[in-house]
């Protein structure tokens, strides 16, 4: 599958700011930056991983910046950045 640079989300409290590239290698390599990766960083980049995975982007190097956004918000801007760097639209059959 293409993929091509894309954001979705923001730098406001509560949001997050998701970027997805191209990658030269295989897999997805996941940065996050979060004011709550002490606690929550793991299981924000499972999320973000498994999101990826159902739609299947598989190689991809994704940038997070989250300001304490909730699994709901962080799937929505995931979704919504894959759909722009892919093409795909995963809201139609």
């Amino acid at each position: 599958m293409e993929i091509k640079n894309a954001f979705a989300g923001t730098l406001e409290s509560g949001d997050i700011l998701i970027q997805i590239s191209p990658s030269e290698s295989t897999g997805l390599t996941i940065d996050l930056d979060s004011t709550v990766a002490f606690q929550f960083g793991e299981q924000i980049k499972s999320l973000i991983n498994e999101t990826l995975q159902e739609l299947g982007v598989d190689n991809a190097v994704v940038t997070a910046k989250d300001k304490g956004a909730l699994d709901c918000t962080i799937r929505a801007r995931v979704t919504a950045a894959a759909v722009r760097a892919t093409g795909k639209d995963v809201w139609k059959d």
